[in-house]
């Protein structure tokens, strides 16, 4: 954890701040358990049948990728390049949400603006069904981690971010929601405390800092005014970016949702306050080549790097029965990590009270 508290998520603890209390495991409450959780049908008879009905010819080679909301494979086609066969998480979206993903992202593709989008069937068609999971095949693409070092880079980036918005400002999601403080911050703070997911001995603590905060970041939206909301990536960090020699491209928009134009740039920004400043001008000057930018936005940073450690906290939290989380996340019920939790937000209350970046 940076001593700044300029942090995307929140991480592993490596040293407890207080003594350590009793045994401490969150469980669900029992009437809210799945009895077998629904990944736990998607077999890979379920994987490889999907895809041959969507009009691929398998080859057996399959291979599971870094996903945990979704489920996510690489699958081998006859004498052909293996394509990307992603699982969507029973009930998080709805079919028309997810249609809204798609055609977004085919829009985006049309306008030569590098995201990938899912392929489409003879039909025209992106998402299919096979036993109760709806799906979509992706075309295989590679790339490096996205390099932000420099200048160039830095404005190459902010011009990639500029024609998306440019094109994601023509219209607006349906059926995906918006990014604000009900979604990213009330509605997180209330399922860790009514479901008991904190250690007793931190509830207060939790409970106190979370309410003072939102009421910060409240005032803080108050003072930026309403910003216009467009169609955004919405978890635009740099895992979800691909690097090439073209320069850089978007691999998921899982996340999409109507958002400011902000929420897309932050989490491109690292290090000190002048090092963000100066990486953000960077990414702004490149962004206005194509699409305008309220800088009013700007106020609301620290507010939305706040709400996304709430989230972070609550999404894990919701999907424990998902046996994929406690093997990925196996720190997440101890009470080091409620600790350091809220040490995390204790800094972002610091950070809510510093001036804004320019």
């Amino acid at each position: 954890m940076a001593g700044n508290g300029r942090v995307c998520i929140t991480a592993d603890a490596k040293h407890a701040l207080s003594p350590e209390p009793g045994p401490y495991r969150y469980t669900r409450p029992v009437d809210e358990l799945e009895t077998g959780h629904s990944y736990s049908r998607l077999s890979p008879d379920v994987i490889l049948t999907a895809l041959e009905t969507a009009g691929f010819l398998c080859d057996g080679r399959l291979l599971a990728l870094n996903s945990y909301e979704n489920r996510v494979y690489q699958v081998g086609i006859e004498d052909q390049v293996p394509v990307i066969a992603k699982f969507y998480r029973p009930g998080r979206w709805s079919r028309a949400a997810i249609l809204e993903e798609h055609a977004f992202s085919l829009e985006l593709a049309e306008q030569e603006i590098p995201v990938i989008a899912p392929c489409r069937d003879d039909d025209g068609e992106t998402l299919h069904q096979q036993d109760g999971f709806l799906f979509a095949v992706y075309p295989r693409c590679g790339g490096r981690w996205p390099d932000l070092e420099t200048r160039d880079q830095r404005q190459q980036m902010g011009r990639f971010l500029g024609r998306l918005h440019a094109v994601g400002a023509v219209g607006r999601f349906e059926h995906r929601g918006k990014l604000d403080i009900d979604t990213l911050g009330r509605s997180a703070r209330s399922f860790l405390l009514d479901q008991r997911v904190i250690p007793d001995y931190l509830v207060e603590a939790y409970s106190t800092l979370s309410a003072e905060l939102l009421k910060h970041i409240q005032s803080h939206f108050d003072a930026a005014g309403p910003l216009r909301h467009i169609r955004l990536h919405g978890d635009c960090h740099p895992g979800n970016i691909l690097w090439t020699d073209a320069g850089p491209h978007f691999v998921d928009l899982d996340d999409s949702r109507n958002g400011p134009a902000i929420q897309d740039i932050w989490m491109l920004l690292s290090g000190e306050a002048e090092e963000m400043r100066v990486q953000l001008q960077d990414l702004l000057n490149g962004y206005q080549t194509f699409c305008d930018f309220d800088f009013s936005g700007v106020l609301l940073i620290e507010s939305l790097r706040t709400l996304r450690i709430m989230h972070y906290a609550a999404w894990i939290a919701r999907r424990w029965d998902d046996p994929a989380f406690p093997r990925a996340f196996p720190w997440f019920d101890s009470p080091r990590y409620w600790e350091e939790h809220i040490l995390n937000l204790r800094e972002q209350a610091a950070a809510l009270n510093q001036p804004a970046l320019m």
